[in-house]
């Protein structure tokens, strides 16, 4: 029975998951597990029992007199210890434990070896690291703490020390430690934080105010982290870092920050920044007011979510070039279109933001509404407009009397000529008829040219609906011993119903020059023939005169064949008059007129008189 219980007893050690070995009081084996043999990298030889020191040879931190001092012992021991082979370093790790028969007597020992090396590494790993980590905290003047929660002891580096401004050999614990926090925020969040890596193993990183050993008051950055080995905190380890200088900085430029801001937002025209995306990342309160909203909504959109698609396209363009070239736009007139259709104009600018290898990655743009100010000038160049206008008016009004009122004179001086020069009584009645005739014309002439002073009053001339044949039937009437004597023929083919809107004193000043000009330039070896038509156009009435006299050479006087005293022949009565008072009269009347001419084959002038929709 006792072989069969012995044998069961080798068998379950056989089996062992871990590398068992029992050894007698000699230091022989007695048996051993499989995995022994497999951690040992030995071979089973039961014939020849070994001493347990030969699978020890070799191992560092396991000399035979320790190991003979564990196999004799009467308690439970462990030792660690490392073998090297060609495969590397391997760490072991050995429990040594006494082994009784029934009778309570020490037979020998039991011993099982396990392989530690993962653990051991990570172990030296985590030192390591903790070297390096101090190495390179102290290079950064960044301290280190630690706290020892089994000893509860709180250590501090050199610099830590340093920040605190206490002796190399200050000892702190952690009341005292937290007593150099600042009385109040600090020193309560302080004490909260410790507490919860304690309790939970809550890392931190904090920003606090200490007061030093010498009184002085810093800004410092406090970190701690719990170090845990099987979800239980063993210690804390925590950094110190002096930042009195850079949250000191930081407040300066947050001042700096506020005060450009409040500069910005108190200027009276829109600032915005954006990024190399044309994205808006800054803007102020006269940008918000101008698009009706907040920063908030304003920041990251581009023009395209806030203008008229062809507006943010130019905008675009400008920003690409501007951030192409580095080179500034200064004070360009710019046209913004909302996207509920309203129009601004502004005078922009836009500066590239550049970074400190001189390469643009954003831009700062400055608009000023002059929206007044182009209503402004707007204004005043209809100021100028009207002042011309009335110019024109008045140099068109003088030239009106002078050159109609000659006319009438030398039709009276003619009329008054035949008269005495005429024996036939009833020739002498139809001249007289004909000088009555003349007479109602010069009144008729004078009434017309007291309305011209009053229409040259008003910006907008106040033009009729006017019978054109009419109008040439009093211009015959006033030129009639004139055409008379140089026996001119007139054709007229213009339908009597045809109206055209004119101020009346410009339409028989027009038709009145036309006419006499067709007369005066005459071809010596022709009759004078004049024919007057007109036509219904989409935009008014064309209205033309056409004579069979000298012509005009256009190809040398084109351009100047309205000019004020520009004259193109040898006539002595010739003063370059005419035309010139005639294009101003259209012109005024929104009106223009046309010529075509060749050299004697005679000219062609046409006039277009705008019809304005009722």
């Amino acid at each position: 029975m006792k072989s069969t219980q012995t044998d069961l007893n080798n068998s379950i050690l056989h089996q062992l998951p871990f590398a068992t070995a029992l050894v007698d009081s000699s230091f022989n084996l007695i048996d051993v597990s499989h995995t022994w043999y497999q951690l040992f990298q030995a071979t089973p030889d039961v014939n020849n029992p070994k001493q347990v020191f030969k699978f020890f040879e070799g191992h560092e931190g396991c000399t035979p007199e320790l190991l003979e001092q564990y196999l004799i012992g009467n308690d439970i021991r462990t030792i660690r210890h490392k073998v090297s082979s060609k495969e590397g370093i391997s760490w072991l790790e050995s429990t040594f434990a006494p082994w009784f028969d029934d009778d309570k007597n020490i037979q020998g020992t039991i011993i099982q070896t396990i392989d530690i090396g993962r653990q051991t590494q990570k172990d030296i790993e985590l030192e390591q690291t903790k070297e390096l980590f101090q190495a390179t905290t102290e290079i950064n003047n960044i301290g280190s703490w630690e706290y020892n929660i089994e000893t509860e002891k709180l250590s501090w580096c050199k610099m830590t020390k340093q920040i605190h401004e206490v002796p190399e050999d200050y000892e702190p614990n952690v009341s005292e430690a937290i007593e150099f926090y600042k009385q109040g925020y600090s020193r309560n969040k302080i004490s909260m934080l410790f507490h919860k890596i304690l309790q939970e193993g809550a890392s931190f990183n904090e920003r606090l105010q200490i007061v030093t050993q010498k009184g002085e008051e810093k800004w410092v950055a406090a970190g701690g982290k719990a170090i845990k080995k099987e979800g239980k905190t063993l210690k804390i380890f925590g950094t110190f870092q002096d930042i009195n200088q850079q949250v000191i900085a930081e407040k300066r430029t947050k001042e700096s920050e506020r005060l450009l801001t409040t500069l910005i937002d108190n200027l009276p025209i829109n600032v915005f920044i954006k990024d190399k995306d044309s994205r808006k990342i800054l803007v102020n309160k006269a940008e918000c007011n101008y698009l009706d909203t907040s920063p908030n909504e304003l920041i990251g959109k581009t023009d395209f979510d806030l203008y008229d698609n062809d507006i943010a396209k130019t905008s675009r363009d400008e920003d690409l070039e501007v951030m192409r070239s580095l080179t500034p736009m200064l004070g360009e007139e710019t046209i913004n279109a909302r996207k509920d259709g309203s129009i601004t104009h502004f005078l922009t600018s836009k500066i590239p933001l550049l970074d400190l290898d001189g390469k643009a990655y954003g831009l700062i743009g400055m608009s000023m509404d002059i929206t007044n100010l182009k209503q402004k000038e707007e204004q005043l160049r209809n100021l100028i407009n009207v002042t011309a206008i009335q110019n024109k008016k008045l140099i068109n009004f003088a030239h009106i009397v002078s050159h109609n009122l000659r006319s009438h004179s030398a039709n009276f001086s003619m009329l008054l000529d035949f008269l005495i020069k005429e024996k036939e009584p009833e020739e002498k009645e139809r001249i007289l008829g004909m000088l009555s005739s003349a007479s109602d014309n010069l009144l008729d002439t004078l009434e017309n040219l007291n309305e011209v002073v009053d229409i040259s009053t008003n910006v907008n001339l106040d033009k009729k609906s006017v019978n054109l044949n009419k109008s040439i039937e009093r211009v015959q009437q006033n030129l009639s011993a004139f055409l008379e004597k140089n026996k001119v023929q007139i054709t007229n083919t213009i339908d009597d119903s045809l109206q055209v809107k004119s101020v009346p004193a410009y339409l028989e000043s027009i038709i009145l020059n036309l006419m006499t000009n067709a007369v005066k330039y005459r071809h010596p070896m022709r009759v004078p023939e004049i024919t007057l038509e007109a036509s219904k156009e989409p935009k008014g009435i064309a209205f033309s005169i056409t004579d069979n006299g000298l012509g005009i050479d256009l190809d040398r006087y084109g351009d100047k064949i309205f000019g004020m005293y520009k004259t193109f022949h040898n006539n002595k009565d010739a003063r370059g008059l005419g035309l010139y008072i005639i294009k101003n009269q259209i012109e005024a009347m929104d009106g223009y007129i046309t010529v075509d001419s060749s050299i004697n084959k005679g000219s062609v002038f046409k006039v277009f008189f705008y019809e304005e929709n009722e």
